[in-house]
């Protein structure tokens, strides 16, 4: 077997009331919230209010979908100038409050953005300090799907030149998750469904996947079978417990697949979809599932053998039949025309993604 490493730093707090343990993991130090803007309304700001008192110091719950340097920029260097002893981020919400707080994370030399930017653009020419006062982020989901509650990417969005920043440093590895499905009952159908199915994207993006190994693959499996089973369930009875708590669970591994494996080709494809048409991520990332699937089948006999185990089917036509039919049955088309992609211009599409950085993860790239 070829040598294999599986790393994830992140301390995980799970099950329904995990929220309690916040105050044991922030400490003594003082903490900033970013949340979602219903947070407060739902009763999830006063809920974190109670369990630390006078140790959070700042709200902000003025966060939009796809984090953009636009409004980014002034919220960071608002919070640094404030709240500099701040030491404790507390992220409440989906991917793009977590991401949003990822951003908050960096100590510049001067506190201002745009050196984060620089380092993002080229870290070589603008290089950050391990030794700055960086923020610790705890990250407490909301959503069952996102992953980056155990990974230390952010995706940040530049929609004014039509660009995506990944923002990765040693530090923004959250220091502790709290995956609380009680937390999750009151997500709305629209959010469930899309981040239910980025969470299988990270499932089966993570298997196809040339970083792959037994562990990640062991996740990303039991992931992807979980969410076919619960997804549509939780869907037509959405308070219950239960399947909020089985599909948050799912949701986790294929984050921790993914951590190790990065993300592959479905996503690359994801990005312009969700930054030109405003997509919602977990769709973008999704609809081309079965096509992907078609692409990375014959490659690897092991890998095979796991697809058709997810989708219970006993040959490759019928795993893609059946990814097909769970995506339609859920109101989910799966033809590119639907989303701004002439049926031409497809397979340009796929060609180009497959040269960028997460297209070369997909294992069609490496055959």
């Amino acid at each position: 077997m070829t040598p294999w490493t599986f790393h994830n730093p992140v301390k995980v707090r799970a099950g329904s009331g995990a929220l309690a343990a916040l105050p044991g993991l922030v400490g003594e130090r003082d903490a900033l919230l970013i949340a979602f803007p219903e947070a407060e309304a739902l009763g999830l700001v006063g809920r974190v209010r109670e369990l630390l008192g006078d140790r959070l110091v700042a709200v902000e719950t003025d966060i939009r979908p796809n984090p953009d340097l636009r409004w980014l920029a002034p919220l960071y260097e608002r919070l640094w100038r404030e709240h500099r002893g701040a030491r404790c981020v507390i992220a409440l919400g989906g991917g793009s409050s977590i991401d949003c707080a990822k951003a908050m994370l960096t100590a510049t030399p001067s506190g201002r953005f745009d050196e984060l930017l620089d380092h993002l653009v080229d870290p070589k020419a603008a290089p950050l300090s391990a030794d700055a006062p960086h923020r610790a982020l705890i990250a407490v989901p909301t959503t069952a799907g996102t992953g980056s509650e155990v990974t230390p990417w952010a995706t940040l969005w530049d929609a004014t030149r039509g660009r995506k920043h990944s923002l990765q440093l040693p530090w923004t590895w959250p220091e502790a998750a709290i995956v609380d499905p009680s937390l999750m009952v009151s997500l709305p159908a629209a959010a469930t469904l899309a981040s239910g199915l980025d969470a299988l994207s990270h499932a089966l993006e993570a298997l196809w996947n040339v970083h792959r190994n037994p562990v990640s693959s062991s996740l990303a499996a039991s992931a992807a079978r979980a969410i076919v089973a619960t997804l549509p369930a939780l869907l037509r009875e959405p308070r219950r417990l239960d399947l909020r708590e089985a599909l948050a669970v799912a949701a986790l591994q294929a984050g921790m697949a993914f951590s190790n494996t990065r993300t592959a080709l479905a996503h690359s494809l994801s990005y312009d979809i969700t930054l030109t048409r405003g997509t919602a991520h977990g769709i973008a990332c999704s609809f081309s599932l079965p096509r992907v699937m078609r692409l990375a089948f014959g490659r690897d006999a092991a890998l095979d053998a796991r697809l058709l185990s997810i989708f219970d089917a006993a040959d490759a036509d019928g795993a893609v039949a059946a990814l097909e039919r769970f995506l339609a049955a859920l109101g989910v088309s799966t033809d590119p025309a639907d989303y701004g992609i002439p049926s031409d211009d497809w397979d340009a599409r796929v060609a180009q993604a497959l040269r960028g950085p997460r297209g070369r993860n997909f294992i069609q790239a490496h055959p």
